[in-house]
Order: C-alpha cells, then sequence, then structure tokens
C-alpha cells in the first residue's frame, strides 16, 4: 500500500485529469498511502482508489491534501488553485453521473445483500443441525435418567446401593445441563443468523425496487395522495445540504432540512409524515449512529427509514454499526443523483403504499416546502 496504484482502467477523461492532479498533489507530501491514510484516520484502500481515479472522493478529501501539502511546503494555498482543483472535481463528478453509474452503485449493493442473505442462510442450516443433534442428545439422557429415576422409585429400600451401582448419574446430569446450555446459546446463534438473513432479503427487495426506478424512462410512477410525504435531510455541512435539495427537488418532496442531529430531533418532534431521513454519519456533537439511536427509541418515528450518506466509505465495520443504529441503507459521499433519487422514490412509494393500505397509520403532515 506505499506506492501509487496505476490509474483505474476505463476512467472518463475527467475522472483522468483530476486523478493526475490529486496523484501530482499528493506525491508532493513524500509519504507513503498507507501513512498518510493514518495521519487523517482513512482507509487506505479507499484513499488509494481515490488515486487512481476508481472512486470520486468527497471535496474534503481534497481540501485536506491542499492544506497539508501547503503545510508540507511552508505555504498557502491559493485560491486560484482551490478553482481550479474545484473545475476539475466538478467536472469529473458530472461525468460520473448517470443512470448506468447509479445501477453499478446499487447493483453492488445488491451483491453485498445477497452474499449476506446466503452466508447467513448457510450459517443457519449448520446452526440448525447442531441444535438438532443437541436436542436427539438431551432426549437420549432423558430416556437413561428416566430409567434410572423409576428404578431408583422402585427399589427405594435398596437406593444406596442402586446409586453405587450406577455412578454416572452425577455425570449424566451434569452432561445433560452443559447440552442445555449449548441448546440456549445455540438457539440465540440461530435466531440471530434468521435475522441477519431476514435483514439482508429485505435490503435485496429495496435495492431492486431501487434499481428499476433508476432504469424507468420517467419520473417513477406515485399513488397521488392528497399530499405527499416529507424528506428529513440532515448533514452539518451547507453545502451538502444545498446538493441534496438540488438533487430531491425533482422529485416534488417536500423537504426539511437540518445541520445537527438535536435538530433532527426536533424536526421530528414538530413535523410528522416523514417518507424516509437521509443523515450524515459524521457530525459534530451528536452523530449519525447517535441520532439514528434516538430516533429508534421513539415510537412516533421508530418506523422512519434512515439512509446513511457517509465519506467514509463502504466497507463491512461502517455498515454493520449503521445497520445496528437503524439505518435501512447506506450511499456514500460524493453521492450518485440518480442512486439519491431512485432510493428517495422507493420509500416514498413504500411509504404511500402503506399510508393508502393504513389510512390513519401515519401523521397527515402540513404543506408547503420547509426549510429549518
Amino acid at each position: 500500500m506505499g506506492e501509487l496504484r496505476p490509474l483505474g482502467q476505463d476512467l472518463t477523461q475527467e475522472s483522468r485529469a483530476l486523478a493526475e492532479v490529486l496523484r501530482e498533489l499528493f506525491e508532493g507530501l513524500g509519504v507513503s498511502v498507507r501513512r498518510y491514510a493514518a495521519r487523517r484516520q482513512r482507509d487506505p484502500g479507499t484513499f488509494s482508489r481515490y488515486l487512481n481515479g476508481t472512486r470520486l472522493p468527497p471535496w474534503p478529501v481534497i481540501m485536506d491534501m491542499l492544506a497539508d501539502l501547503a503545510e508540507h511546503r511552508g505555504t498557502t494555498v491559493t485560491p486560484e488553485t482551490i478553482e481550479y482543483v474545484r473545475g476539475l472535481y466538478g467536472s469529473a463528478f458530472d461525468a460520473n453521473s448517470s443512470p448506468k453509474h447509479a445501477v453499478q452503485i446499487i447493483e453492488q449493493q445488491l451483491a453485498d445483500a445477497d452474499h449476506v442473505s446466503r452466508r447467513s442462510s448457510v450459517r443457519g442450516d449448520v446452526l440448525g443441525d447442531a441444535l438438532l443433534d443437541r436436542k436427539h442428545r438431551i432426549a437420549d439422557l432423558e430416556v437413561r435418567l428416566n430409567q434410572m429415576e423409576a428404578a431408583l422409585t422402585a427399589e427405594r429400600a435398596r437406593a444406596g446401593q442402586l446409586a453405587a451401582a450406577h455412578p454416572d448419574v452425577s455425570e449424566l446430569l451434569g452432561e445433560r445441563d452443559v447440552l442445555r446450555q449449548e441448546v440456549t446459546r445455540l438457539g440465540n446463534e440461530l435466531q440471530a443468523a434468521q435475522e441477519q438473513r431476514a435483514a439482508a432479503e429485505a435490503r435485496c427487495d429495496l435495492l431492486e425496487r431501487q434499481l428499476e426506478a433508476v432504469e424507468r424512462p420517467g419520473a417513477p410512477p406515485l399513488p397521488q395522495p392528497q399530499l405527499m410525504p416529507k424528506v428529513l435531510v440532515v448533514d452539518d455541512q451547507p453545502d451538502n445540504l444545498l446538493a441534496m435539495t438540488a438533487v430531491l427537488e425533482t422529485l416534488d418532496q417536500e423537504l426539511v432540512t437540518v445541520s445537527s442531529g438535536r435538530d433532527a430531533l426536533k424536526a421530528l418532534l414538530h413535523h410528522d409524515d416523514f417518507a424516509v431521513i437521509i443523515m450524515d454519519v459524521q457530525m459534530p456533537e451528536m452523530d449519525g449512529y447517535e441520532t439514528a439511536a434516538h430516533i429508534k427509541r421513539r415510537p412516533r418515528n421508530r418506523d422512519v427509514p434512515i439512509i446513511f450518506l457517509t465519506a467514509m466509505g463502504i466497507d463491512p465495520e461502517h455498515t454493520a454499526r449503521g445497520y445496528a443504529a437503524g439505518a435501512v441503507d447506506y450511499i456514500s459521499k460524493p453521492f450518485d443523483p440518480w442512486a439519491l433519487r431512485a432510493k428517495v422514490a422507493v420509500f416514498t412509494e413504500i411509504h404511500l403504499e402503506r399510508r393508502i393500505n393504513h389510512p390513519g397509520a401515519l401523521g397527515s403532515g402540513t404543506t408547503g416546502r420547509e426549510r429549518s
């Protein structure tokens, strides 16, 4: 991981131009990829992909690199340099934003969810077989113990002699207790595996619907209720809020935008009828994980789906923590507009379907576009 990987194949002209400039900036730092990633507390593999052009980095990553290079050289970053790199970044972002790119993103998520589902299914089969074996062994021990108990009852006068003749009674009892503990443990593990598979299957269903939404030639055909549900957008960076607002306005949804986890909790108290919450993971004071945990503890809001936006890269550790906190989906920054719109459109469809099938179960909401 010390040397730069070759530029990725099949890069767009814009992505290649940005990657070449980023590589030039990085080489000026005079350190390895792994060392710099450790310095900035980032995943070295993800950072390496930023530099070979196969993944578009979040803008703050580029600004950090410019600042670090300026510090290393004892200079300052000029506005002209920032604008030049920003122009390359914008061109690369626009070039990589397309239905085809969104399909690739969601298909990869679908493959990951399918892998989890299959792995959990195999794990469940193994645990089920082990659990059945332990239950059979307990049943066998119960029969043998019952036979001995019957003999002891019938020959109580000779109990001492019978116990001496069967010194393995206590051993059998101990073995049965151990097996019962194993049955409890295996049962818990089997339930966890089944729940993990069910969650992965649910994600697969959602991702397939999102793929359909991306591939539709026009806007997704939604039911036409009296009021469209809201979307809550949570991010501490004003530029990110503006970008998400611009992308989601095409869906004709009501948007409530806030800049912190605490403001998100207040918004959920003051507004009803949210179809989905889009939330940044890295926020000061209260991060996305903590905010999601608070939301899921509230009966009024616990069923509102949460999409996490993260600049940390999508890896098993982060996604597992996100799903444990109550998220239903993940998307990395810089986000693909088509993918984000597809995800919001699908959760809106689901929300409207529930509203039609269960009238009165969801809040009625309010009218007008709102900003917080």
